[in-house]
């Protein structure tokens, strides 16, 4: 998908079985270093249970892509070392960073959430784009 990053906004948002995931990004200037190849970007991420049952975040599966088609996945416990709970209506707002070798680049992924009752699912992480307003030539 080469052209899938360049065209992707720094916000998505989705709903999968009645969760929310909503997520901004945005370049970290200050802790960017362009002369080392090293992009670092900030994104936030809003969570809402719109559903009827209660449900926890357990785990999460990251894709990175850079500019170059280099990906990259990360997988692991929870969130920011939480796995929140959502009962319905609840939301859990988290911030975190990825550092890309380009001044570009797209995300999306999944959470993997469960019921009360040990059931468990998938949440979308729609793409979101990683974009540095000034690069250095």
């Amino acid at each position: 998908m080469p052209d899938l990053g360049s065209n992707l906004a720094p916000t998505s948002d989705a709903v999968t079985r009645g969760i929310r995931v909503e997520v901004l990004s945005q370049h970290s200037r200050e802790n960017s270093r362009p002369l080392e190849d090293v992009w670092v970007f900030q994104y936030t991420v809003r969570i809402t249970n719109q559903g009827r049952e209660t449900v926890q975040l357990v785990s999460r599966h990251w894709i990175i892509t850079d500019a170059f088609e280099h990906i990259e996945e990360v997988r692991g416990p929870g969130v920011v070392g939480e796995q929140p709970v959502l009962a319905p209506g609840e939301s859990f707002q988290y911030s975190s960073w990825c550092p890309l070798k380009t001044p570009a680049g797209w995300m999306h992924g999944t959470y993997q959430m469960v019921r009360a009752d040990g059931t468990q699912f998938d949440i979308d992480i729609a793409p979101f784009a990683l974009k540095a307003r000034y690069t250095v030539n």
